[in-house]
């Protein structure tokens, strides 16, 4: 109203908005303030202060964000400032809500500390593709789905192959991510082959690792992992696997009550509650109506996928082209690929020739199925048009699962006509011909239809054995490029190598299976365990590593002894197996082979050392780091440095754990090896705690927290989460140590770690305590309890956390008045320190 500042009516509207604006202010003010965001309000609302001193609600923000900022004396000179105003120009003092305030700053009122920080995301809200093309027509159909969903749990997209079920769907799922506390995820079924559990597949998606139990029993493990989630799951390319899918769906969603499916696939699962969506071909009018046509969804996606400007002649042949293909996205973007050297015309009148492959997309048996009836028409029609390398090395490609680099298709591809260094420009053609698709890195995938037709193809050959064979022996020697790796400067990268990998490993060791090639089977599985156990995929390792040790023939005693070390390791850390089958799995090893026996034994001890058996594990380390020091095994010096400063940090000897984790950091260190060396600050974490540094120890957590997600090592994230609680445990911070704990159990629950799971259940139970909320202490108390007398009865020695339980049993009978209950309950704590032989819980005990 600047231009109206002399009329009347201007300064009472004015003053109107004028004092709305400023109430939005302090709204806002207060909400940031709730959100922790006091830093930023500092200087702003300073501003404001100067320009409007007597608004006490926006001196109030200040003053908070000023107290919070950790500038008291500030904002106490705010108050006195306020006070002196008032007094002299009004006569009037602040008013009791702004005194009230004063009060609190002055006594240190936690009320008016700063909010705890919100919980740190522990990974991905989503594995969801990035859009490469723009979606072309289909805006109708994602409204259509987003509210199908909103109605229903499980939404199938159903329609012919080509049609772009897979485009829409994740569009969909891109657009209601956010909407879910846990997101969305794409599990792609095309690389699955329908033998064994699809749940599987969705766990393996999902990284949630295998927990003790029955390796049975897959579909029960993610019904659990999910059952207080809320997450999008988006089932592609159901079609081929319908029935073993349509079963874990109809399992799942009684079990997961927050759980939203969306399938895409050519036929339904035919599930009560399913809502079944066709996905129809892109439309086009009949008519010539240039203006109409070139607005028509078939029309705009031709024309984009060609480059060609939508001018009135061109338009009216692609409608043609359009109409011929029934305005199947896959077969426009086929046919779009050749309209440059073609041109629109010379395209439209191939389809119009009788008996032309093209043409047979609609007008092929009405009782065939779809994919003949359409796509394998358009496939076909451009195998034809490709010379023979170009067919050679696709029909190569399909042998890959889950896609490969250009270095794995040069590898796998050439041979015969084909040299290696062909293949790229090869491999470059038929990416240019929408024929193979450009994933993301530098990766290649072919189209699900396609790798059907040219296994076909490939079959016909007579090449399909020994391609297969030379596509495992490549990702044999990709394992085992990878196992050295692993343990050095190259961790990060190796390990994102592998993961991308994962399906053409498991491909390669079912043809080692297949052709009863135990030598390399087992090769593969003990180059690939260091991968698996870092990511912390046991139960996946365990029976990969069974599979190869059951396929029959001789092999190297050494090679053998390996994988059975490996597969015993992993077996006592899934609970499968006790400590009895240690001694069985070193005898295997021949005394020439030093170094592997070292190696099994530092392996074997670190997975034992839970069960009690200290003078064992002793055993084991120093029958270890003796070997790993006359050989100069920099590595395993390390590994068993790690592992000792455990043991110290049990009993408590600070000056051991010192010296050992400190060793072994510094080593780790040198070595570039950034998993060793948060095993070795895990103690470093211990020590700091033993010694009082909280400080040191929230730091050195934090740090560590970072790398471990940065790294993907959920157990280690898992871990530094635990620490943190602890630590904010004994800084009288239960609140933000409740947190901290109740996502570190979640993830040990999920990657089925015992050890981290009972670490994060201890602080959780004493958060609880301290937060004052007594029956949830008393709940995950009596579950630590249960499970050290579980493990009691199992005859695998006294826990060593057994005697803080006890205690802590004992202080909440105490904070509960029950002082003959906190009397008992603190007598078998010392009873169980004494029996442990071991300062570690010594402080409480007594």
């Amino acid at each position: 109203l600047a231009d109206f500042a002399d009329e009347e009516f201007a300064p009472v509207a004015v003053a109107r908005w004028e004092e709305q604006r400023l109430a939005a202010l302090e709204s806002r003010a207060e909400a940031r303030l709730e959100l922790g965001e006091h830093g930023d309000l500092v200087a702003e609302l300073g501003e404001q202060v100067a320009a409007h001193p007597y608004r006490e609600r926006l001196r109030a923000a200040h003053m908070r964000a000023l107290h919070r900022a950790g500038r008291a004396g500030e904002a106490l000179d705010s108050f006195q400032e306020l006070r002196r105003a008032l007094a002299d120009e009004l006569g009037l003092e602040p008013g009791q809500e702004l005194v009230a305030l004063q009060r609190a700053i002055l006594s240190g009122d936690p009320a008016e500390d700063a909010p705890a920080p919100p919980p740190r995301p522990i990974r991905p809200a989503t594995n969801l593709p990035a859009p490469v093309t723009e979606l072309i027509g289909r805006d109708l159909a994602v409204r259509e789905i987003r509210e199908a969903l909103a109605a229903g749990r499980l939404v199938t997209l159903i329609g012919p192959g080509g049609v772009g079920k897979t485009s829409v769907a994740l569009a969909v799922a891109r657009s209601l991510a956010a909407t879910y506390a846990e997101g969305a995820w794409l599990v792609d079924l095309t690389t699955w082959d329908g033998l064994g559990d699809p749940a599987e597949l969705v766990l393996s998606v999902l990284s949630i690792p295998d927990a003790p139990g029955d390796p049975g029993q897959a579909r029960e493990r993610l019904a659990a992992a999910l059952r207080d989630r809320r997450l999008l799951l988006v089932l592609d390319n159901c079609e081929h696997v319908v029935a073993p899918v349509a079963e874990l769906v109809g399992a799942l969603l009684p079990a997961v009550p927050e759980l939203r499916v969306l399938a895409t696939s050519r036929e339904p699962l035919r599930l009560r509650g399913e809502i079944r969506l066709e996905l129809p071909p892109l439309d086009v009018p009949a008519t010539d109506d240039p203006a109409r046509l070139a607005d028509s969804p078939a029309v705009r996606l031709f024309l984009a996928r060609a480059g060609l400007p939508p001018d009135p002649g061109t338009v009216a042949g692609v409608a043609e082209v359009c109409r011929r293909l029934d305005g199947i996205p896959l077969a426009l973007e086929l046919a779009a690929t050749r309209a440059p050297a073609l041109g629109v015309p010379e395209l439209a009148a191939r389809l119009r020739v009788p008996g032309d492959r093209f043409g047979l997309l609609g007008a092929g048996p009405r009782d065939a199925p779809a994919r003949q009836r359409t796509l394998a028409a358009v496939i076909d029609w451009s195998w034809r048009l490709l010379t023979e390398a170009e067919q050679t090395v696709l029909r190569r490609l399909a042998v890959h699962a889950g896609g490969c680099t250009l270095a794995s298709a040069e590898a796998v591809c050439r041979g015969g006509a084909i040299s290696g260094g062909e293949v790229l420009d090869l491999v470059t053609g038929l990416v240019d011909r929408s024929l193979v698709a450009r994933g993301e890195g530098p990766r290649f995938r072919l189209l699900e239809s396609v790798a059907a037709y040219c296994l076909d193809e490939l079959g016909r050959s007579g090449e399909e054995a020994a391609l297969r064979r030379r596509h495992a022996d490549h990702y044999l020697a990709l394992a085992e490029e990878a196992a050295p790796r692993l343990r050095g400067p190259g961790q990060r990268e190796w390990l994102g190598r592998l993961d991308a990998e994962t399906a053409n490993l498991r491909a390669a060791l079912e043809t080692f299976r297949r052709e009863a090639d135990p030598v390399a089977a087992l090769r593969l599985t003990s180059a690939l365990a260091w991968y698996w156990f870092l990511r912390g995929r046991f139960g996946e390792a365990w029976r990969a590593l069974g599979a190869a040790l059951a396929v029959p023939g001789d092999a190297p005693a050494a090679l053998r002894a390996e994988a059975e070390t490996w597969h015993t390791g992993l077996a006592i850390r899934l609970d499968r197996a006790g400590p009895e089958r240690v001694a069985p799995a070193l005898d295997g090893f021949p005394e020439s082979d030093r170094a592997g026996r070292a190696r099994a034994a530092w392996f074997l001890a670190a997975s034992t050392i839970d069960f009690g058996d200290e003078k064992a594990t002793v055993t084991l380390l120093d029958q270890a780091l003796e070997a790993f020091l006359a050989d100069g095994d920099r590595w395993g010096e390390a590994a068993v440095l790690s592992t000792r400063a455990m043991l110290a940090h049990l009993h408590g000897d600070r000056e051991a754990l010192e010296r050992d984790t400190r060793r072994s950091a510094a080593l780790f260190g040198e070595l570039g090896d950034d998993w060793g060396v948060l095993q070795a600050r895990d103690w470093l974490i211990g020590l700091a705690d033993l010694t009082g540094d909280r400080a040191e120890a929230a730091r050195l957590a934090e740090d560590d927290l970072r790398v471990a997600e940065e790294l993907g090592l959920w157990s280690d994230v898992a871990g530094r989460l635990a620490w943190l609680a602890w630590v904010r445990v004994q800084d009288g911070d239960p609140l933000r140590a409740l947190a901290h704990a109740e996502q570190a159990r979640t993830l040990s629950a999920e990657l089925g770690q015992r050890t981290g799971k009972v670490f994060a259940a201890i602080g959780l139970a004493f958060a609880a305590r301290r937060a004052g909320r007594l029956d949830l202490a008393e709940e995950h108390l009596r579950e630590l309890l249960a499970e050290a007398r579980r493990q009691q009865r199992a005859g695998d020695g006294d826990p060593p956390y057994l005697s803080m339980v006890l205690v802590e049993l004992g202080l909440l009978a105490c904070q509960r008045g029950d002082r003959d209950a906190a009397l008992s309950w603190h007598r078998q704590g010392f009873d169980a320190y004494r029996a442990l032989g071991s300062s570690y819980g010594l402080g409480w005990a007594l």
